[in-house]
């Protein structure tokens, strides 16, 4: 699960990228924050303008991530051996922001680490803040969430350990 959350971390952080360099260079309604990273709800109104824009290839490729996470679900194993290897041949050609990302990571682990209640408050509220822009996708998420810890109460040798805190 640790190594999940950190290719999701880093495959977001390598998509901001992207998207930062895209506002950077003027696209129509894009914002940039003050540490470079586009603003969440440009990227989605981007997109959002991009399928209007381009209805045939917006479908096919909600059609293909679609397929990509029902892949992902059948065999989770594969797709992060996956990940990991679209991370090191994004790493091995873009070695400088590479290590700029590993580097500004880990500063964010020994931030965590110093402060742990901080970074839980911050991640409550992206959280929150998700669940207010995304209502219907926070239910299916909470609703998962609460089948999962079922499932770990009828079975616990399926669940990872719980956290110990601090």
């Amino acid at each position: 699960m640790k190594r999940l959350l950190i290719a999701a971390a880093a495959l977001l952080a390598f998509a901001t990228q992207a998207a930062a360099s895209f506002a950077a260079e003027g696209m129509p309604g894009a914002t940039v924050r003050p540490d470079g990273r586009a603003a969440p709800g440009d990227r989605k109104a981007r997109f959002e303008q991009w399928c209007q824009d381009n209805p045939e290839k917006c479908r096919e490729a909600k059609a293909k991530a679609e397929e990509r996470r029902e892949q992902c679900k059948s065999d989770p194993e594969k797709c992060r051996a996956e990940q990991q290897a679209r991370r090191e041949q994004w790493c091995k050609a873009n070695p400088e922001k590479c290590r700029e990302l590993k580097a500004n990571a880990e500063q964010r682990r020994e931030e965590c680490k110093a402060n742990p209640e901080k970074c839980r408050a911050e991640a409550k509220a992206r959280r929150e803040q998700w669940c207010k822009d995304n209502p219907e996708k926070c239910r299916d998420m909470k609703a998962k969430a609460e089948q999962r810890r079922e499932e770990c109460k009828a079975d616990p040798a399926k669940c990872r350990p719980a956290r110990q805190p601090g």
